[in-house]
């Protein structure tokens, strides 16, 4: 089974970097327990998310959601600049209202298929300018420069919404070889607590078994089977970190053995399920 990694951690609702990496670099298939967007500077970059790829442009705009399996190609020859922020899941619950909502733009993104957002005339636009006042706060000192930064981020999101809602940013379309591959992602992720088997997704979607497990694995670089336990057992580690029990969650989550459960629960995150349950009280 492939082991998508963990990467990054968050210990605040709010983190915000600016890196520039030279020489090759290479990534492997990963996730992250927090939301996360990337603001992309410069660099040739192919950003793989969730089956989808990107051909990168300077000021795309990234939005990865938890849970989200990634990696992006990157070519070892020119540098690889950009802004990060790492946001808790939670974090932007906290700004919305019934007049607005900041995360509406991670929504518009899940229901479109789209993962990166561009800019339309990009310089004359007010998005660009506070990513630009972004970029310099985050780079330079200053009295309270994490609140400072936190404060233009807020306005970037305000600002990133806006436009989002007036469609003066394009959500591109992902670049796949087949259109499929997204409708098949799609039916997985709604059925992760229901009884899913290879035979039976290649039914609901008219295609012979082997063709859909080699079309899978072509598409997005793993194995049907390997992504389907891990969204269960990503699936899983939230319901367990809301404090239900670990034999509701085996079961609710699609697996049909405690003993199996346990033992892929521990594998992928080196703690067993009632650790789990343990570590987040001990936090609370």
């Amino acid at each position: 089974m492939n082991n998508y990694e963990k990467r990054g951690y968050l210990n605040s609702n709010f983190k915000l970097f600016h890196l520039m990496d030279e020489g090759k670099q290479s990534y492997d298939y990963h996730y992250h327990d927090f939301d996360k967007i990337i603001i992309f500077i410069q660099g040739s970059v192919t950003y793989r998310i969730e089956g989808c790829a990107y051909s990168l442009e300077p000021y795309d705009i990234i939005l990865v959601s938890h849970n989200d399996i990634h990696r992006p190609d990157i070519a070892a020859h020119i540098p690889y600049e950009r802004i990060i922020v790492y946001l808790s899941p939670g974090f932007l619950n906290a700004y919305q209202s019934d007049d607005y909502d900041l995360s509406a733009c991670f929504q518009k993104s899940r229901e479109l298929h789209s993962h990166v957002l561009r800019i339309h005339s990009m310089e004359k636009s007010s998005l660009y300018r506070t990513l630009t006042n972004l970029e310099y706060a985050c780079t330079h000192d200053g009295y309270a420069k994490e609140l400072y930064c936190q404060v233009v981020f807020l306005e970037f999101m305000i600002q990133l919404n806006r436009a989002s809602l007036t469609n003066r940013v394009q959500y591109l379309p992902p670049s796949t070889g087949d259109a499929r591959i997204l409708s098949i992602m799609d039916h997985i992720n709604s059925h992760l607590t229901e009884d899913m088997t290879v035979d039976l997704i290649a039914e609901s979607f008219f295609i012979s078994r082997y063709h859909l497990m080699h079309l899978f694995k072509e598409e997005t670089g793993y194995t049907l089977f390997d992504y389907i336990t891990e969204k269960r057992l990503l699936l899983a580690r939230e319901r367990l970190r809301t404090g239900i029990s670990v034999t509701d969650v085996c079961f609710s989550c699609g697996f049909k053995n405690y003993s199996t459960f346990s033992r892929a629960y521990k594998n992928k995150f080196h703690i067993s399920p009632s650790e789990t349950i343990k570590e987040d009280t001990i936090l609370l």
